[in-house]
Protein backbone atom coordinates (compact mmCIF):
# COMPACT_ATOMS: atom_id res chain seq x y z
CA UNK A 1 0.00 0.00 0.00
CA UNK A 2 1.17 3.53 -0.73
CA UNK A 3 1.74 6.10 1.94
CA UNK A 4 -1.37 8.10 2.68
CA UNK A 5 -0.05 11.53 1.64
CA UNK A 6 -1.48 11.33 -1.82
CA UNK A 7 -2.38 13.84 -4.45
CA UNK A 8 -5.79 12.52 -5.44
CA UNK A 9 -9.22 12.69 -3.84
CA UNK A 10 -12.08 10.34 -4.66
CA UNK A 11 -13.67 12.71 -7.17
CA UNK A 12 -10.32 13.34 -8.83
CA UNK A 13 -9.65 9.62 -9.13
CA UNK A 14 -12.94 9.14 -10.92
CA UNK A 15 -12.16 11.88 -13.40
CA UNK A 16 -8.49 11.08 -13.88
CA UNK A 17 -7.28 11.61 -17.43
CA UNK A 18 -4.10 10.34 -18.98
CA UNK A 19 -2.47 12.35 -21.75
CA UNK A 20 0.85 11.98 -23.49
CA UNK A 21 3.04 14.92 -24.29
CA UNK A 22 4.94 15.83 -27.43
CA UNK A 23 6.78 18.89 -28.52
CA UNK A 24 6.08 20.59 -31.83
CA UNK A 25 8.54 20.53 -34.68
CA UNK A 26 8.25 24.12 -35.80
CA UNK A 27 10.69 26.85 -34.88
CA UNK A 28 8.06 29.52 -35.50
CA UNK A 29 8.22 32.24 -32.83
CA UNK A 30 4.63 33.38 -33.39
CA UNK A 31 2.38 32.07 -30.64
CA UNK A 32 -0.88 31.19 -32.33
CA UNK A 33 -2.48 29.70 -29.21
CA UNK A 34 -4.05 26.82 -31.08
CA UNK A 35 -3.43 23.10 -31.17
CA UNK A 36 -3.31 22.57 -34.93
CA UNK A 37 0.19 23.87 -35.48
CA UNK A 38 2.92 24.66 -33.00
CA UNK A 39 3.87 27.69 -30.98
CA UNK A 40 6.82 28.60 -28.84
CA UNK A 41 7.50 30.31 -25.53
CA UNK A 42 10.31 32.82 -25.12
CA UNK A 43 12.48 32.76 -21.97
CA UNK A 44 12.24 35.68 -19.52
CA UNK A 45 15.08 37.99 -18.60
CA UNK A 46 15.33 36.52 -15.07
CA UNK A 47 17.49 33.49 -15.88
CA UNK A 48 18.42 30.98 -13.14
CA UNK A 49 22.05 31.35 -12.11
CA UNK A 50 24.50 28.64 -13.09
CA UNK A 51 22.32 27.23 -15.87
CA UNK A 52 24.17 26.74 -19.17
CA UNK A 53 22.98 28.96 -22.01
CA UNK A 54 21.92 25.91 -24.02
CA UNK A 55 19.23 25.24 -21.40
CA UNK A 56 18.47 28.81 -20.31
CA UNK A 57 17.85 29.94 -23.88
CA UNK A 58 15.75 26.97 -24.98
CA UNK A 59 12.27 27.67 -26.31
CA UNK A 60 9.29 25.45 -25.70
CA UNK A 61 7.65 24.26 -28.89
CA UNK A 62 4.03 23.68 -27.99
CA UNK A 63 2.05 21.21 -30.04
CA UNK A 64 -0.92 18.86 -29.89
CA UNK A 65 -0.91 16.47 -26.93
CA UNK A 66 -0.83 12.81 -27.80
CA UNK A 67 -3.29 10.26 -26.50
CA UNK A 68 -2.26 6.98 -24.90
CA UNK A 69 -3.55 3.43 -24.89
CA UNK A 70 -5.55 4.30 -21.78
CA UNK A 71 -7.01 7.65 -22.74
CA UNK A 72 -7.51 9.97 -25.70
CA UNK A 73 -5.61 13.24 -25.86
CA UNK A 74 -7.26 16.18 -24.07
CA UNK A 75 -9.29 18.35 -26.41
CA UNK A 76 -9.88 22.06 -26.45
CA UNK A 77 -6.88 24.33 -26.21
CA UNK A 78 -4.51 21.97 -24.40
CA UNK A 79 -0.96 21.92 -25.72
CA UNK A 80 2.10 19.89 -24.73
CA UNK A 81 5.84 20.49 -24.86
CA UNK A 82 9.11 19.14 -23.51
CA UNK A 83 11.57 21.00 -21.28
CA UNK A 84 15.22 19.94 -21.13
CA UNK A 85 16.78 20.08 -17.64
CA UNK A 86 20.05 18.91 -16.06
CA UNK A 87 20.02 15.36 -14.73
CA UNK A 88 22.28 16.51 -11.88
CA UNK A 89 21.83 20.11 -10.75
CA UNK A 90 25.31 19.97 -9.18
CA UNK A 91 26.66 19.52 -12.73
CA UNK A 92 24.25 21.55 -14.90
CA UNK A 93 26.55 21.29 -17.94
CA UNK A 94 26.29 17.50 -17.91
CA UNK A 95 23.68 14.96 -18.97
CA UNK A 96 20.08 16.16 -19.35
CA UNK A 97 16.58 14.73 -18.94
CA UNK A 98 13.25 15.68 -20.53
CA UNK A 99 10.24 16.95 -18.58
CA UNK A 100 6.72 16.77 -20.01
CA UNK A 101 4.58 19.94 -19.77
CA UNK A 102 0.96 20.78 -20.55
CA UNK A 103 -0.82 24.13 -20.79
CA UNK A 104 -3.96 25.96 -21.80
CA UNK A 105 -3.36 29.61 -22.61
CA UNK A 106 -5.17 32.42 -20.80
CA UNK A 107 -8.51 33.14 -22.39
CA UNK A 108 -8.61 36.90 -21.71
CA UNK A 109 -6.60 39.94 -22.76
CA UNK A 110 -5.29 40.94 -19.29
CA UNK A 111 -2.90 38.03 -18.86
CA UNK A 112 -0.88 37.93 -15.62
CA UNK A 113 1.40 35.05 -16.59
CA UNK A 114 1.66 31.30 -16.12
CA UNK A 115 0.09 29.61 -13.08
CA UNK A 116 2.02 26.41 -12.39
CA UNK A 117 0.18 23.55 -10.66
CA UNK A 118 1.51 20.59 -8.70
CA UNK A 119 -1.22 18.24 -7.49
CA UNK A 120 0.94 16.39 -5.01
CA UNK A 121 1.95 12.83 -4.29
CA UNK A 122 4.85 12.99 -4.64
CA UNK A 123 4.47 11.15 -7.91
CA UNK A 124 1.25 12.58 -9.31
CA UNK A 125 1.15 13.33 -13.04
CA UNK A 126 0.31 16.97 -13.69
CA UNK A 127 0.00 16.29 -17.42
CA UNK A 128 -2.80 13.82 -16.72
CA UNK A 129 -4.48 15.78 -13.95
CA UNK A 130 -4.44 19.35 -15.28
CA UNK A 131 -7.20 19.02 -17.92
CA UNK A 132 -9.58 17.34 -15.46
CA UNK A 133 -8.87 20.01 -12.82
CA UNK A 134 -9.33 22.96 -15.17
CA UNK A 135 -13.05 23.37 -14.44
CA UNK A 136 -12.21 23.84 -10.75
CA UNK A 137 -9.98 26.81 -11.60
CA UNK A 138 -12.01 28.27 -14.46
CA UNK A 139 -12.15 31.65 -12.69
CA UNK A 140 -8.34 31.83 -12.94
CA UNK A 141 -8.04 30.76 -16.57
CA UNK A 142 -8.99 34.11 -18.04
CA UNK A 143 -5.83 35.77 -16.72
CA UNK A 144 -3.42 32.86 -16.36
CA UNK A 145 -2.01 30.20 -18.63
CA UNK A 146 -2.83 26.99 -16.75
CA UNK A 147 0.40 24.96 -16.72
CA UNK A 148 1.44 21.68 -15.14
CA UNK A 149 4.07 19.03 -15.68
CA UNK A 150 5.22 15.56 -14.77
CA UNK A 151 8.10 16.04 -12.30
CA UNK A 152 11.31 14.12 -12.88
CA UNK A 153 10.81 10.41 -12.28
CA UNK A 154 7.06 10.68 -12.89
CA UNK A 155 4.97 9.35 -15.80
CA UNK A 156 6.07 10.99 -19.08
CA UNK A 157 9.12 12.63 -17.44
CA UNK A 158 11.46 9.64 -17.17
CA UNK A 159 8.83 7.83 -15.11
CA UNK A 160 10.02 4.96 -12.90
CA UNK A 161 8.30 1.56 -12.72
CA UNK A 162 9.72 -0.60 -9.95
CA UNK A 163 7.56 -3.71 -10.37
CA UNK A 164 5.49 -5.56 -12.91
CA UNK A 165 1.72 -5.65 -12.53
CA UNK A 166 1.95 -9.33 -11.60
CA UNK A 167 4.47 -8.63 -8.86
CA UNK A 168 2.33 -5.79 -7.49
CA UNK A 169 -0.68 -8.07 -7.23
CA UNK A 170 1.40 -10.82 -5.59
CA UNK A 171 2.60 -8.31 -2.98
CA UNK A 172 -1.00 -7.61 -1.93
CA UNK A 173 -0.76 -10.73 0.24
CA UNK A 174 2.11 -9.27 2.31
CA UNK A 175 0.90 -8.29 5.77
CA UNK A 176 1.56 -4.57 6.36
CA UNK A 177 1.03 -4.95 10.12
CA UNK A 178 3.07 -8.11 10.82
CA UNK A 179 2.30 -10.10 13.95
CA UNK A 180 4.94 -12.84 13.76
CA UNK A 181 8.65 -13.08 13.00
CA UNK A 182 7.86 -14.72 9.67
CA UNK A 183 5.46 -11.92 8.70
CA UNK A 184 8.06 -9.31 9.72
CA UNK A 185 10.67 -11.00 7.56
CA UNK A 186 8.29 -11.12 4.57
CA UNK A 187 7.33 -7.46 5.07
CA UNK A 188 10.93 -6.24 5.16
CA UNK A 189 11.98 -8.48 2.26
CA UNK A 190 9.16 -7.08 0.15
CA UNK A 191 10.30 -3.52 0.97
CA UNK A 192 13.93 -4.31 0.07
CA UNK A 193 12.86 -6.02 -3.16
CA UNK A 194 10.83 -2.98 -4.13
CA UNK A 195 13.81 -0.67 -3.62
CA UNK A 196 16.05 -2.97 -5.65
CA UNK A 197 13.51 -2.94 -8.47
CA UNK A 198 13.43 0.86 -8.41
CA UNK A 199 17.23 1.02 -8.58
CA UNK A 200 17.32 -1.35 -11.54
CA UNK A 201 14.65 0.63 -13.38
CA UNK A 202 15.90 4.15 -12.57
CA UNK A 203 19.67 3.76 -12.69
CA UNK A 204 21.49 7.07 -12.20
CA UNK A 205 18.15 8.96 -12.10
CA UNK A 206 17.45 7.34 -8.69
CA UNK A 207 19.70 9.90 -6.95
CA UNK A 208 18.29 12.94 -8.78
CA UNK A 209 14.52 13.01 -8.20
CA UNK A 210 14.44 14.91 -4.91
CA UNK A 211 12.07 17.74 -4.09
CA UNK A 212 15.03 20.12 -4.27
CA UNK A 213 15.85 18.88 -7.79
CA UNK A 214 12.26 19.48 -8.84
CA UNK A 215 12.19 22.96 -7.27
CA UNK A 216 15.22 23.86 -9.38
CA UNK A 217 13.43 22.45 -12.43
CA UNK A 218 10.55 24.78 -11.60
CA UNK A 219 12.76 27.85 -11.69
CA UNK A 220 14.15 26.84 -15.07
CA UNK A 221 10.56 26.24 -16.18
CA UNK A 222 9.52 29.69 -14.94
CA UNK A 223 12.30 31.30 -16.95
CA UNK A 224 11.65 29.33 -20.13
CA UNK A 225 7.92 30.02 -19.85
CA UNK A 226 8.81 33.72 -19.95
CA UNK A 227 7.81 34.69 -16.40
CA UNK A 228 9.79 37.02 -14.14
CA UNK A 229 8.01 35.64 -11.05
CA UNK A 230 6.74 32.19 -10.10
CA UNK A 231 2.96 32.06 -9.76
CA UNK A 232 2.16 28.67 -8.27
CA UNK A 233 -0.67 26.53 -6.90
CA UNK A 234 0.56 23.60 -4.82
CA UNK A 235 -1.75 20.95 -3.36
CA UNK A 236 -0.83 18.34 -0.72
CA UNK A 237 2.84 17.36 -1.34
CA UNK A 238 2.82 20.28 -3.78
CA UNK A 239 2.80 22.56 -0.71
CA UNK A 240 6.12 21.12 0.45
CA UNK A 241 7.50 21.59 -3.06
CA UNK A 242 6.26 25.19 -3.04
CA UNK A 243 7.88 25.84 0.31
CA UNK A 244 11.21 24.43 -0.87
CA UNK A 245 11.00 26.59 -4.00
CA UNK A 246 10.35 29.69 -1.90
CA UNK A 247 13.37 28.89 0.28
CA UNK A 248 15.67 28.48 -2.71
CA UNK A 249 14.32 31.39 -4.75
CA UNK A 250 12.60 33.90 -2.41
CA UNK A 251 13.10 36.80 -4.83
CA UNK A 252 11.26 34.86 -7.56
CA UNK A 253 8.11 34.25 -5.49
CA UNK A 254 5.05 35.79 -7.11
CA UNK A 255 1.53 34.78 -6.10
CA UNK A 256 1.75 31.36 -4.42
CA UNK A 257 -1.08 29.25 -2.99
CA UNK A 258 -0.38 26.26 -0.73
CA UNK A 259 -3.55 24.19 -0.13
CA UNK A 260 -3.80 20.97 1.96
CA UNK A 261 -0.52 21.71 3.67
CA UNK A 262 2.19 19.20 4.57
CA UNK A 263 3.75 19.98 7.95
CA UNK A 264 7.37 20.91 7.15
CA UNK A 265 8.43 20.59 10.80
CA UNK A 266 7.50 16.90 11.06
CA UNK A 267 10.03 14.10 10.64
CA UNK A 268 9.18 10.54 9.53
CA UNK A 269 7.57 9.57 12.82
CA UNK A 270 5.88 12.95 13.10
CA UNK A 271 4.28 12.65 9.67
CA UNK A 272 2.99 9.18 10.51
CA UNK A 273 1.47 10.37 13.77
CA UNK A 274 -0.01 13.43 12.06
CA UNK A 275 -1.70 11.22 9.50
CA UNK A 276 -2.97 8.81 12.13
CA UNK A 277 -4.64 11.81 13.82
CA UNK A 278 -5.90 13.23 10.54
CA UNK A 279 -7.49 10.07 9.19
CA UNK A 280 -8.96 9.15 12.57
CA UNK A 281 -10.41 12.66 12.82
CA UNK A 282 -11.97 12.29 9.36
CA UNK A 283 -13.29 8.82 10.23
CA UNK A 284 -14.83 10.18 13.44
CA UNK A 285 -16.55 12.93 11.45
CA UNK A 286 -17.84 10.33 8.98
CA UNK A 287 -19.16 8.11 11.78
CA UNK A 288 -20.90 11.07 13.45
CA UNK A 289 -22.58 11.86 10.14
CA UNK A 290 -24.13 8.38 10.13
CA UNK A 291 -25.38 8.70 13.70
CA UNK A 292 -22.73 6.42 15.20
CA UNK A 293 -20.59 6.95 18.24
CA UNK A 294 -17.07 7.49 16.82
CA UNK A 295 -15.37 5.42 19.51
CA UNK A 296 -17.71 2.46 19.09
CA UNK A 297 -17.76 2.73 15.30
CA UNK A 298 -13.95 2.80 15.15
CA UNK A 299 -13.78 -0.25 17.39
CA UNK A 300 -16.12 -2.14 15.05
CA UNK A 301 -14.01 -1.22 12.02
CA UNK A 302 -10.84 -2.23 13.88
CA UNK A 303 -12.47 -5.56 14.73
CA UNK A 304 -13.32 -6.07 11.04
CA UNK A 305 -9.70 -5.42 10.10
CA UNK A 306 -8.51 -7.91 12.74
CA UNK A 307 -10.80 -10.59 11.31
CA UNK A 308 -9.49 -9.88 7.82
CA UNK A 309 -5.93 -10.25 9.09
CA UNK A 310 -6.79 -13.83 10.05
CA UNK A 311 -9.10 -14.64 7.14
CA UNK A 312 -9.42 -12.41 4.03
CA UNK A 313 -12.87 -12.06 2.47
CA UNK A 314 -13.92 -13.39 -0.94
CA UNK A 315 -14.63 -10.87 -3.70
CA UNK A 316 -16.15 -10.81 -7.16
CA UNK A 317 -12.69 -10.14 -8.62
CA UNK A 318 -11.56 -13.54 -9.80
CA UNK A 319 -8.79 -15.07 -7.71
CA UNK A 320 -8.48 -12.04 -5.39
CA UNK A 321 -9.43 -11.68 -1.75
CA UNK A 322 -9.88 -8.64 0.45
CA UNK A 323 -6.91 -8.60 2.82
CA UNK A 324 -6.52 -6.40 5.87
CA UNK A 325 -4.22 -4.00 3.99
CA UNK A 326 -6.53 -3.75 0.97
CA UNK A 327 -9.51 -3.14 3.27
CA UNK A 328 -7.68 -0.32 5.04
CA UNK A 329 -6.80 1.17 1.66
CA UNK A 330 -10.44 0.97 0.64
CA UNK A 331 -11.46 2.82 3.81
CA UNK A 332 -8.86 5.53 3.21
CA UNK A 333 -9.97 6.57 -0.28
CA UNK A 334 -13.52 7.81 0.49
CA UNK A 335 -12.21 9.80 3.46
CA UNK A 336 -10.42 12.13 1.03
CA UNK A 337 -13.78 13.66 0.08
CA UNK A 338 -17.12 13.94 1.82
CA UNK A 339 -18.69 12.88 -1.47
CA UNK A 340 -17.15 9.45 -0.89
CA UNK A 341 -18.80 8.81 2.46
CA UNK A 342 -21.90 6.99 1.06
CA UNK A 343 -19.59 4.60 -0.82
CA UNK A 344 -17.78 3.86 2.43
CA UNK A 345 -21.06 3.11 4.21
CA UNK A 346 -22.05 0.63 1.51
CA UNK A 347 -18.63 -1.03 1.36
CA UNK A 348 -18.38 -1.50 5.12
CA UNK A 349 -21.89 -2.97 5.27
CA UNK A 350 -21.06 -5.41 2.48
CA UNK A 351 -17.86 -6.46 4.23
CA UNK A 352 -19.73 -7.12 7.46
CA UNK A 353 -22.00 -9.40 5.42
CA UNK A 354 -18.98 -11.32 4.10
CA UNK A 355 -18.46 -9.66 0.70
CA UNK A 356 -15.20 -7.75 0.21
CA UNK A 357 -15.90 -6.64 -3.36
CA UNK A 358 -16.78 -3.00 -2.67
CA UNK A 359 -13.83 -2.30 -0.38
CA UNK A 360 -11.56 -4.01 -2.92
CA UNK A 361 -12.92 -1.77 -5.68
CA UNK A 362 -12.17 1.31 -3.56
CA UNK A 363 -8.67 0.02 -2.85
CA UNK A 364 -8.12 -0.56 -6.56
CA UNK A 365 -9.12 3.04 -7.22
CA UNK A 366 -6.55 4.26 -4.74
CA UNK A 367 -3.88 1.91 -6.13
CA UNK A 368 -4.67 2.89 -9.75
CA UNK A 369 -5.57 -0.66 -10.76
CA UNK A 370 -7.79 -0.95 -13.82
CA UNK A 371 -10.18 -3.85 -14.54
CA UNK A 372 -7.59 -5.59 -16.72
CA UNK A 373 -5.13 -5.77 -13.83
CA UNK A 374 -2.80 -2.95 -14.89
CA UNK A 375 -1.51 -0.66 -12.15
CA UNK A 376 -0.43 2.96 -12.36
CA UNK A 377 3.03 4.04 -11.25
CA UNK A 378 2.20 6.93 -8.93
CA UNK A 379 3.14 4.87 -5.87
CA UNK A 380 6.46 3.90 -7.45
CA UNK A 381 7.48 7.50 -8.10
CA UNK A 382 6.13 8.51 -4.70
CA UNK A 383 8.42 6.09 -2.90
CA UNK A 384 11.50 6.89 -4.99
CA UNK A 385 11.10 10.64 -4.39
CA UNK A 386 10.20 10.50 -0.70
CA UNK A 387 12.98 8.04 0.19
CA UNK A 388 15.52 10.28 -1.53
CA UNK A 389 14.18 13.28 0.40
CA UNK A 390 14.02 11.61 3.82
CA UNK A 391 17.27 10.46 5.46
CA UNK A 392 15.54 8.77 8.41
CA UNK A 393 15.36 4.97 8.35
CA UNK A 394 13.52 3.85 11.52
CA UNK A 395 14.27 0.29 12.59
CA UNK A 396 11.72 -2.37 13.46
CA UNK A 397 12.72 -2.05 17.11
CA UNK A 398 12.14 1.72 17.08
CA UNK A 399 8.78 1.22 15.39
CA UNK A 400 7.62 -1.41 17.85
CA UNK A 401 8.30 0.92 20.77
CA UNK A 402 6.01 3.53 19.23
CA UNK A 403 3.20 1.22 18.10
CA UNK A 404 1.17 1.56 21.35
CA UNK A 405 1.27 5.33 20.95
CA UNK A 406 0.15 5.14 17.32
CA UNK A 407 -2.64 2.70 18.14
CA UNK A 408 -3.85 4.99 20.92
CA UNK A 409 -4.01 7.87 18.44
CA UNK A 410 -5.96 5.73 15.97
CA UNK A 411 -7.24 2.17 16.57
CA UNK A 412 -7.95 1.92 12.83
CA UNK A 413 -4.94 3.53 11.10
CA UNK A 414 -2.29 3.63 13.85
CA UNK A 415 -0.72 0.19 13.41
CA UNK A 416 -0.40 0.51 9.65
CA UNK A 417 1.10 3.99 9.79
CA UNK A 418 3.46 2.93 12.55
CA UNK A 419 4.77 -0.08 10.63
CA UNK A 420 5.02 2.02 7.49
CA UNK A 421 7.82 4.06 9.08
CA UNK A 422 9.98 0.92 9.24
CA UNK A 423 9.06 -0.56 5.88
CA UNK A 424 8.72 2.38 3.50
CA UNK A 425 12.45 3.02 2.93
CA UNK A 426 13.86 -0.18 4.42
CA UNK A 427 17.24 -1.13 2.91
CA UNK A 428 16.82 1.67 0.36
CA UNK A 429 19.68 1.77 -2.16
CA UNK A 430 20.11 5.58 -2.08
CA UNK A 431 20.73 7.70 1.02
CA UNK A 432 18.16 10.35 1.99
CA UNK A 433 18.93 14.07 2.10
CA UNK A 434 17.29 15.60 5.19
CA UNK A 435 15.18 15.00 8.28
CA UNK A 436 12.76 17.83 7.48
CA UNK A 437 12.59 20.12 4.44
CA UNK A 438 13.89 23.69 4.64
CA UNK A 439 11.15 26.15 3.70
CA UNK A 440 12.19 29.39 5.38
CA UNK A 441 11.82 32.22 2.87
CA UNK A 442 12.60 35.58 4.49
CA UNK A 443 11.84 38.58 2.29
CA UNK A 444 9.65 36.53 -0.09
CA UNK A 445 6.31 37.97 -1.15
CA UNK A 446 3.29 36.87 0.95
CA UNK A 447 2.33 33.22 0.39
CA UNK A 448 -1.28 32.16 1.06
CA UNK A 449 -1.40 28.96 3.13
CA UNK A 450 -4.84 27.29 3.13
CA UNK A 451 -5.76 24.77 5.83
CA UNK A 452 -8.87 22.61 6.16
CA UNK A 453 -9.81 21.53 9.69
CA UNK A 454 -11.22 18.21 8.42
CA UNK A 455 -8.34 17.28 6.12
CA UNK A 456 -7.41 13.61 6.67
CA UNK A 457 -4.13 13.32 4.77
CA UNK A 458 -2.55 16.67 5.63
CA UNK A 459 -4.00 17.64 9.01
CA UNK A 460 -4.89 21.27 9.59
CA UNK A 461 -2.11 21.92 12.10
CA UNK A 462 0.43 21.75 9.25
CA UNK A 463 -0.87 25.00 7.76
CA UNK A 464 0.13 27.11 10.77
CA UNK A 465 3.50 25.35 11.01
CA UNK A 466 4.19 25.97 7.32
CA UNK A 467 3.33 29.66 7.71
CA UNK A 468 5.56 29.96 10.77
CA UNK A 469 8.50 28.32 9.00
CA UNK A 470 8.08 30.43 5.86
CA UNK A 471 8.65 33.44 8.08
CA UNK A 472 7.00 36.51 9.52
CA UNK A 473 4.97 38.49 6.97
CA UNK A 474 5.46 35.68 4.42
CA UNK A 475 3.12 32.86 5.45
CA UNK A 476 -0.54 33.98 5.63
CA UNK A 477 -3.02 31.39 6.93
CA UNK A 478 -6.57 31.00 5.60
CA UNK A 479 -8.68 28.42 7.49
CA UNK A 480 -11.69 26.49 6.24
CA UNK A 481 -13.83 24.56 8.70
CA UNK A 482 -14.66 21.82 6.24
CA UNK A 483 -14.10 18.18 5.27
CA UNK A 484 -11.88 16.45 2.74
CA UNK A 485 -8.40 16.85 1.35
CA UNK A 486 -7.92 20.48 0.33
CA UNK A 487 -10.15 23.55 0.52
CA UNK A 488 -10.21 25.46 -2.78
CA UNK A 489 -13.02 24.34 -5.06
CA UNK A 490 -14.58 22.22 -2.31
CA UNK A 491 -17.76 24.23 -1.86
CA UNK A 492 -16.73 27.26 0.19
CA UNK A 493 -17.44 30.56 -1.55
CA UNK A 494 -15.46 32.25 1.21
CA UNK A 495 -12.29 30.23 0.45
CA UNK A 496 -12.67 30.49 -3.30
CA UNK A 497 -13.20 34.25 -3.28
CA UNK A 498 -10.20 34.80 -0.99
CA UNK A 499 -7.93 32.67 -3.19
CA UNK A 500 -9.24 34.27 -6.39
CA UNK A 501 -8.78 37.75 -4.96
CA UNK A 502 -5.20 36.97 -4.08
CA UNK A 503 -4.29 35.35 -7.42
CA UNK A 504 -6.21 37.75 -9.67
CA UNK A 505 -5.88 41.06 -7.82
CA UNK A 506 -2.98 40.50 -5.43
CA UNK A 507 -5.24 41.08 -2.42
CA UNK A 508 -3.71 39.30 0.58
CA UNK A 509 -6.30 38.17 3.18
CA UNK A 510 -5.73 38.97 6.84
CA UNK A 511 -3.59 36.29 8.47
CA UNK A 512 -5.89 33.99 10.44
CA UNK A 513 -9.03 34.57 8.36
CA UNK A 514 -11.56 31.76 8.97
CA UNK A 515 -14.18 30.46 6.54
CA UNK A 516 -16.86 28.29 8.14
Amino acid sequence: MARLVRWTALTAAAALLTAGCSGGSSGDDQDDGGTEGTSSTRPSAAAPSGVPDSLASQTLDWGRCKGTADSPAPGGDWQCATLEAPLDWAEPDGETINLALIRAKATGDERIGSLLFNFGGPGGSGVSMMPSYADSVSSLHERYDLVSWDPRGVAASEGIRCRTDEAIEDAESVDSTPDTAAEEQAYLKDAADFGAGCQKAAGKLMAHVSTTDTARDMDLMRHVLGDEKMHYFGISYGTELGGVYAHLFPARVGRVILDAVVDPSADTMGHAENQAKGFQRALDDYLKSTGQDPKQGSREIADLLERLDAEPLPTSSQGRKLTQTLALTGIVLPLYSKDGWPALTSALAAAEEGDGSELLALADGYNERDPSGRYGTTTHSQRVISCLDDKQRPTVEETKKLLPRFEKVSPVFGAFLGWDTAGWCHDWPVAGQHETPEVSAPDAAPILVVGNTGDPATPYEGARRMADELGEDVGVVLTWKGEGHGAYGSGSDCVDSAVDGYLLKGTVPKDGKVCS
